[in-house]
This record gives structure tokens, sequence and C-alpha cells, in this order.
């Protein structure tokens, strides 16, 4: 945003010389998102919260909610829809599969398989990247056991402040801290899943036979102006993993 669009962001909006109550509110709340006063993923306050916050309406509010929606700063939900579970606990992978994991109260190490920079040419393509160099991040969880359950792969699109990670490591060994550390924080985004059945590689690496059917996760999350974040993909063993749909 320039500096004579966060300007204009900040007057108040006129039409026939009065204010548009649901604008006002829509600057504000952007603002934050965009200053990181909101957190990213994180939850704006219930309809009623804001109305009081604002001295407006539920509907000025629902209007403001409906609008930032529109500009893909925020998802709106009813109800709840689908998501993935691990052992029965509903997993929100809105941050990622490790906080999500942790969240649901998961008991699992992590191994990371690979961390450096990469050329993926055909990806740049699929999801309309400017640049075909990505940051590759490839981790497989385990149980106590030492069974192996996910083996994720993650993309993140390389920039300058990302340089470093492959010789210094993850912030805090954790992949969504290093890239708020990079000013890389996600607004928006979708996941697929799947059925599919093991190639060979694969199989050796679960210790499983080739063949065996596996969920197949595909997450690609996006910033306020709709760059990508990050695309993951993932490997879940069906014994422990499900797809919960609520309706």
């Amino acid at each position: 945003m320039t500096d004579g669009g966060a300007n204009a962001a900040s007057r108040p909006v006129l039409v026939a010389g009065r204010r548009l109550k649901h604008l006002e509110v829509v600057q504000a709340i952007e603002k934050s998102i965009r200053e990181g006063e909101v957190e990213r993923g994180g939850r704006l306050l219930s309809e009623h919260a804001l109305a009081a916050q604002f001295n407006t309406s539920r509907g000025t509010i629902r209007r403001a909610l409906a609008e930032l929606a529109k500009r893909n700063l925020i998802a709106t939900q009813t109800g709840r829809g689908s998501f993935v579970t691990f052992d029965g606990h509903p997993l929100d992978t809105s941050q990622g599969w490790t906080h999500a994991l942790l969240s649901g109260g998961a008991s699992l190490s992590t191994h990371l398989m690979f961390l450096g920079f990469i050329s993926d040419p055909e990806l740049a393509v699929h999801l309309g990247t400017s640049t075909a160099r990505f940051l590759a991040v490839d981790r497989l969880r385990r149980l106590p056991d030492g069974s192996a359950v996910s083996l994720e792969r993650s993309r993140i699109p390389a920039i300058d402040a990302l340089e470093p990670v492959p010789a210094e490591g993850l912030a805090e060994e954790s992949l969504t801290k290093t890239m708020h550390r990079a000013g890389l924080r996600p607004v928006s985004g979708e996941q697929w899943v799947q059925l599919v059945h093991l190639d060979d590689a694969t199989a050796a690496i679960f210790e499983q036979p080739s063949g065996r059917a596996y969920l197949h996760a595909i997450r690609t999350t996006k910033d306020a102006a709709g760059g990508l974040v990050e695309h993951v993909t993932s490997i879940l063993d069906p014994d422990h993993f499900r797809l919960h749909i609520q309706f």
C-alpha cells in the first residue's frame, strides 16, 4: 500500500456529506490487521463486542465484516466446516502442522529431513509466483514408539529475509516463527484432502508396503495482498488422521 493509500484509509468515508459507518469500521480493522495488532490467523472479537467497541449496530458490523472478507483480509465462517483430526482431536492447520498437532495434544517428534533452497519452475507456474526459487522444508513426524505418521513438504517463496535460514536453522525450530520473522504472515488459504497410494520411495519412509492408501493434504496460504506465503503437501497416516465434516 502506498503512503497516499494509507493516509486515505485513515480519513472518514463520506457519501453525499455523511459518513459510511461500516467503511469506517472496515478501515479501522484493516489498519489493525496490516499493522500486526490483530494476529494473523487469530480471531476478531464477536459481532456483539465489535458493535460495542465501535458504538454501532451489529448490522453495520456484519456489513464491515463482509467487506473485509471481500478484500481477503478475513475469512468468515458459519458454524464449522471441514477439518482434519489427529486421533480424534480437531486440528486447526491455519498456522501449520506443528502448531496444530501441539495444540491438539499430540505427542510427536519431528525429524528435519531437508532444509535448503530449490528451484521448481513447474510449481511456480502452478502457484503463479514470480520466482521459481523456494525455501524447502521437509519434515517427518513420529509417534513416541518411532512410527512415522506424517510427512510434510513446505515450499516458501525465496525472499532476502530467508537467505540465512539453511545455515542458521529454523527460528526456535519453528517454521511458523521463521516465516513471521521474515514478515510472511498468512491471512487466507485453502486446503484439499484426497486419498493417494504410497509410491516406493514414500512407502520406504513410512516403513509401509508400497501402494497402501494414505491421506494427501495440500494447503496453500496467502498474505493480505494475495501473495503466496506457503505451499505444503502432507502425507498422513489414515490410522491416526481423519477428515471430519460437520454440517
